[in-house]
């Protein structure tokens, strides 16, 4: 016992140290670039699967392990570590750091939830909608962790209202406190007990409708603090915490910058295939948005019959009066809305430069007509996304927020200086350092598996797959990679498996952006557990979900995803990068040209 008690505590320790020894064999009696390659490849995904060293730790295997297997030199691999992706990043942090620090977030979110109206139905569609919006331009985490408390807020409302509304009613009814309503409020939010009351039968002529039901079910789960009077408050709690986490995550999807699986594609495939010139923000808009849409109402759709029903006669009631549920709800979404008070300069400031960096991002290179970047024609793909990121991003360090003032000795106020928009204090705070690295070192990986001439090995090994209908070669590698997200983390994910896709695409003769956007979209599928991405964790942190209710919200969720993303591949997709045809800017391999093992594996 004592010996496994030792294991478990030094358990990463061993899992680090067996998982070199075990595999070390393959560089050894190879004795190949390639082996030593893939050598260092399956180091790295072991640990980034099992996270037995940070993230961004083991990112910075490749930076030690080329040099030393000389299959890159060390200023080669520095040089993956910080690209044009970094500085795209730099910018859209500093756009997310002035919108947090003054709060538009929330104004967006509460202003699109009060448009929408307070029916359960469509208060979640506007939460979801807020929620997605947020983050096409934030990250994930940050969204979820900004709408949580509102919704928090907003269901403990809804609850208290009830209660206080129901207790009247049954004063009214039968002329006194009815004793089967009365619950004991000295229990505290860390007892885990559930009590269960019924009441006595009343009379039947006391509610809305002109009838009550006779018995009424209390329910009492003491968590977080929170109790529920009804199952249906419980599911009600359940539903608006699920839209939020996969609200938050879809969101994410429409944008290039939207997530960091987004971009690490992006950067990927531009590095990859320098002389397509097809992946932009504007066209990966165009075919993540629709995508994006359908999965989000069909999430809702999902979500709203799996907690409450689906009840289209209630949503699209007129001229009813509005429930206490629905008064009590709009009034916590009033009043959060007015704690912000009337919109400030710094607000509109943000504003202003957010819709600024969108339209020039749109407008750069649309595709369907000549963008502002034929303005530099004469240094083509100089230009590029990061220019305008990096544009924007600095002016939020040079616009003023406001005047910083001191007393003088006489009591005088003075100003004696401004203080920009965004600090660099405030920006580090916010900028992912661990992510900027991770990102690298899977750059690193790639660029290692084509000097070494892995790829082309990979390649080889994979082109027998060309018998096989493209149609299932995207649904498998689909359905791998939402599997393997489920489990990693999304940026290690992604990083794996863009070196062998983009490699069987080319043995296979098949368009690159036929199996790598369907697998970059699908990286972003975690919806099945509370550990599967950081806005799952979040809402599952607040007590009222279980994991079994993720688990079949999120499987739902999941195949609704990848039904989405294979419909797209062959619909409107299609024509946007002519998918059907091998393009000329891949590598025109052939089973005649294509390199043949060297004896690597045998």
């Amino acid at each position: 016992m004592k010996l496994l008690s030792y294991i478990f505590i030094y358990r990463r320790f061993l899992l680090i140290v067996f998982t070199l020894l075990i595999l070390l064999p393959l560089p050894i009696s190879l004795r190949t670039k390639e082996a030593e390659c893939a050598y260092t490849l399956f180091v790295v995904a072991v640990l980034w699967l099992t996270e037995a060293l940070p993230l961004s730790v083991t990112a910075l295997l490749p930076a030690l392990m080329f040099p030393l297997f000389g299959i890159m030199p060390s200023k080669q691999v520095a040089f993956a570590y910080f690209k044009d992706f970094h500085l795209l990043l730099i910018g859209v942090i500093c756009l997310a750091t002035s919108i947090e620090k003054w709060n538009l977030h929330k104004r967006i979110a509460l202003r699109m939830v009060m448009m929408v109206g307070v029916n359960p139905a469509w208060l979640t569609l506007g939460l979801m909608s807020s929620t997605a919006f947020l983050s096409m331009w934030l990250s994930n985490t940050s969204t979820a962790a900004m709408v949580m408390p509102i919704v928090e807020a907003v269901a403990q409302q809804i609850i208290s209202a009830e209660a206080e509304v129901e207790a009247t009613r049954m004063t009214y009814c039968s002329g006194a406190t009815n004793r089967g309503l009365e619950i004991d409020e000295s229990v505290n939010g860390h007892e885990l007990n559930e009590m269960k009351e019924k009441t006595k039968s009343i009379p039947s002529y006391c509610d809305d409708a002109g009838k009550i039901s006779s018995k009424i079910e209390l329910e009492k789960i003491s968590v977080t603090g929170t109790k529920y009077r009804t199952k249906r408050d419980h599911m009600m709690c359940k539903l608006m915490c699920l839209c939020v986490a996969y609200s938050s995550t879809i969101g994410g999807l429409t944008t290039i910058t939207g997530t960091s699986t987004n971009l690490i594609f992006a950067e990927h495939f531009n590095t990859r295939y320098p002389d397509c010139h097809c992946i932009n923000f504007g066209s990966w808009f165009m075919l993540s948005f629709p995508a994006a849409l359908i999965i989000l109402l069909l999430s809702w759709i999902w979500l709203q019959w799996l907690f409450l029903g689906f009840d289209l006669k209630e949503m699209f009631k007129c001229g009813k009066t509005k429930t206490v549920k629905e008064k009590a709800c709009a009034e916590v979404i009033k009043q959060e809305y007015k704690k912000l008070g009337p919109i400030r300069y710094q607000e509109i400031v943000t504003l202003v430069l957010f819709i600024v960096m969108a339209l020039l991002w749109f407008s750069r290179n649309p595709g369907f007509t000549t963008g502002w970047s034929a303005l530099f024609s004469e240094y083509p793909s100089f230009v590029t996304d990061s220019t305008v990121a990096l544009v924007v991003g600095l002016l939020f360090f040079l616009i003023p927020a406001k005047r910083l003032t001191k007393t003088t000795p006489t009591g005088e106020i003075v100003a004696f200086d401004h203080s920009p928009l965004i600090t660099w204090k405030e920006f580090q705070s916010f900028m992912p350092w661990d992510i900027a690295i991770l990102v690298g070192g899977g750059f690193a990986l790639a660029d290692g598996c084509e000097v070494s001439g892995l790829s082309k090995w990979i390649a080889n090994k994979l082109s027998p797959l060309n018998s096989l209908p493209v149609w299932l070669i995207i649904l498998i590698s689909s359905l791998i990679v939402t599997s393997l997200t489920e489990v990693a983390s999304n940026p290690a994910t992604i990083t794996l498996v863009l070196p062998i896709l983009s490699p069987l695409a080319e043995a296979i003769q098949v368009n690159p952006l036929y199996i790598l956007i369907p697998s970059t979209l699908c990286t972003s599928f975690a919806f099945l557990l509370p550990v599967a991405n950081p806005p799952n964790a979040i809402v599952f942190s607040y007590g009222h979900l279980k994991t079994i209710d993720m688990v079949k919200a999120g499987l739902g969720v999941n195949i609704l995803g990848v039904a989405v993303v294979m419909l797209g591949m062959f619909t409107w997709i299609v024509p946007l990068f002519d998918l059907y045809t091998y393009p000329a800017w891949a590598p025109a391999l052939s089973n005649a040209t294509m390199p043949q093992p060297t004896g690597m594996f045998g």
